[in-house]
């Protein structure tokens, strides 16, 4: 019986301590797998910014105000979650916000299922189930009464004027609040258990398969993109645009769906784990984070230690700078990756799901392999801060001379008759909105403000059958054509060569060469651009003294997202804005989405402010790594002079 009593109590200490040790690499399993359901979801949400722009009916900037609700999220929690959550739980702290993540995530997807319909400016309108059509947009005069009708004045829709994108802002900010706990508690965590080299591949390993993970979200952007908006619900016969249109809207909800079911999962293993791993031998009994996690401290206590512990941060001069740097570079980070899905689709006349896919599978797999093997690196050469801001600043000013180039890759902007040129072959467009209306179509009533292009025989795109001044119709839904078009004749073409098909006319041809050129381009900079990201995340946690980790990283993510990515997505999108030529008008007489873009001025306002934000950025990190080597240099002779004063003692 003793026997049979004393073989239970050995099975059962093997089998706790076997969950005992197995919980190290659970943890990091779990975390993993959260780091991939974020990114995720985040490089899904960048990949439909121009998909909810065009659903919404909304401008760029207020896009940008969507985008960045989510570092405004982080922001009301990070510094408290930073520094309080350090001191409990801090498995539980974190399984609780991938939690809220998941949930924010699925009410992100949750307007399209309270909107009507999508409904969109065409030449034609679907009358039943069946794919007949009645042509609404030429110039003939059976027409102009049906083509006027809904131009005739403002109309209040409540499925227009209702601003369910605000629904869609609150998922966000969720988001946000959720994925506080993660990264500085997670880093902490590790940093507190591992060996200090380990501890260094294993948040290169963590930020890895993170990056991994916006491989999978612009693949699943791509694929929703491709998909319209209500699919499932509308006959897609009756559907006479494709993904190249500007008024196209893909199924921007679906991956909001699949992504936060992703995310739910993702929580549930943080509530299984211990809330201190084993004690490592390589650290000193007295110094091991357990001991410190043993008894749960006080809030009064925390709260009077907060100020202090503050006030030793503010004070590093080296950790300020550090700061100053990341603010700048994030705000370079937080325009690129929000704003360069749209600026390859307007810049080379890509489509969304096109644009998605091959940055998925091009640009991402590369940025993982660089901080992959920056964490290896770190892990094989032992660098310290020195070595690691050097390694930071040398990999800042490679990119920044690889993505000069980008000025240079560029495509013309599309001609579109009355807009970015002119109607009949003059030398110049002298007004806008009244050269959109010349002879050729002056008797035919067109709306100014319609969006219905048509790709004319002379490579002209026309803003609508009507301007183009088309008299006649053949065929229905994508297979339209248009006759006897009086501004395509007015060019020199013969009636028979005067029609005209649905749709924008197709970019030189040398554009594409340079669209894979700038992706081959990317790669290479993303690359050399991610092996400082060990480094640069390490030195936040070694730049500071050991009991301001986890307060330091906080810090470091609430000043980045304060100054950088709440307004970088905010500013930059009312610049984007400011380069559009033509503007959609809601029924409610308000201002939608941009239909299109002077992509020069585009071109100069991102790749200029970004190549900016980088000479800054490097200039402030290059001044930090000096401070660092003189900081070490001071300690070397301070450390001579106390042993050359030893023997004299």
């Amino acid at each position: 019986m003793e026997a049979s009593t004393n073989g239970m109590e050995y099975s059962g200490r093997n089998q706790k301590t076997f969950k005992t040790n197995a919980a190290p690499q659970i943890f990091i399993a779990a975390l993993a797998f959260c780091y991939f359901s974020k990114s995720l979801t985040g490089s899904y949400t960048k990949s439909t910014i121009t998909q909810i722009e065009r659903r919404f009916e909304i401008s760029s900037s207020t896009v940008g105000i969507i985008d960045g609700s989510f570092e405004m999220g982080n922001m009301l929690v990070i510094t408290l979650v930073s520094y309080v959550g350090a001191k409990f739980h801090r498995p539980k702290i974190i399984g609780a916000g991938v939690l809220l993540m998941g949930i924010g995530t699925l009410l992100m997807a949750s307007p399209h299922f309270i909107m009507d319909r999508y409904k969109y400016d065409t030449a034609a309108t679907h009358t039943n189930d069946a794919g007949n059509f009645t042509v609404i947009s030429t110039c003939s005069s059976d027409s102009q009464e049906t083509l006027q009708q809904p131009f005739s004045g403002c109309q209040t829709e409540e499925a227009e004027s209702s601003p369910l994108w605000v629904i869609v802002l609150l998922g966000n900010t969720l988001r946000g609040i959720g994925e506080a706990s993660i990264v500085p508690l997670g880093m902490s965590f590790i940093d507190d258990y591992a060996r200090p080299e380990n501890s260094a591949f294993y948040i290169g390993c963590l930020n890895t398969i993170g990056v991994i993970g916006p491989i999978f979200g612009f693949s699943l952007g791509s694929l929703c993109a491709n998909l319209y908006v209500d699919i499932g619900i509308v006959n897609q016969g009756s559907v006479t645009i494709t993904p190249h249109d500007s008024r196209w809207v893909g199924a921007w909800w679906l991956g909001y769906v699949v992504s936060g079911l992703l995310t739910l999962l993702a929580a549930f293993p943080f509530g299984f784990l211990p809330r201190a791993l084993p004690e490592n031998s390589q650290i000193s009994e007295l110094g091991h984070p357990s001991k410190q996690h043993k008894n749960r401290p006080s809030l009064r206590a925390i709260a009077n230690d907060f100020a202090p512990s503050f006030k030793r941060l503010l004070a590093n001069k080296i950790y300020i700078l550090y700061l100053a740097y990341s603010i700048v570079a994030f705000n370079d980070f937080a325009i690129g990756i929000t704003y360069t899905p749209k600026y390859l689709e307007q810049q080379f006349g890509q489509s969304a799901s096109k644009t998605n896919f091959l940055i998925g599978v091009t640009s991402i797999p590369t940025f993982a392999l660089g901080i992959f093997l920056s964490g290896l690196m770190m892990k094989r050469f032992k660098w310290d801060l020195l070595a690691s801001a050097r390694v930071n600043l040398y990999t800042g000013v490679i990119t920044l001379f690889l993505t000069i180039i980008f000025l240079a890759l560029t495509c013309k902007n599309l001609d579109v008759a009355g807009v970015t040129l002119p109607y009949q072959r003059s030398t110049e467009v002298q007004d806008i909105i009244s050269d959109l209306l010349p002879s050729c179509n002056a008797d035919c009533g067109c709306p100014d403000l319609q969006w219905d292009p048509v790709c004319g025989e002379n490579g002209v795109t026309y803003i609508s059958p009507c301007h183009a001044g088309c008299n006649s119709t053949q065929g229905a839904g994508r297979n339209m054509t248009f006759h006897d078009c009086g501004c395509i004749q007015s060019w020199g073409l013969s009636i028979g060569n005067s029609s005209a098909v649905l749709g924008q006319c197709s970019r030189d041809p040398n554009c594409n060469r340079m669209f894979y050129i700038y992706l081959g381009l990317q790669s290479l900079a993303f690359f050399v651009y991610s092996l400082g990201t060990v480094p640069f995340l390490t030195m936040s946690m070694r730049i500071v003294d050991p009991e301001l980790k986890s307060l330091s990283v906080g810090m470091l993510l609430l000043a980045v997202k304060v100054l950088g990515g709440i307004p970088a997505p905010i500013y930059f999108g009312g610049l984007i804005d400011s380069t559009c030529l033509k503007w959609a008008l809601k029924k409610s007489c308000g201002r939608g989405a941009c239909r299109i873009y002077d992509i020069e001025t585009f071109r100069f306002l991102f790749q200029g402010l970004t190549m900016c934000l980088r000479v800054l950025a490097c200039s402030l990190l290059w001044i930090a790594t000096i401070e660092i080597k003189r900081k070490i240099q001071n300690s070397k002779q301070m450390s001579k002079d106390i042993q050359l004063q030893q023997p004299m003692l």
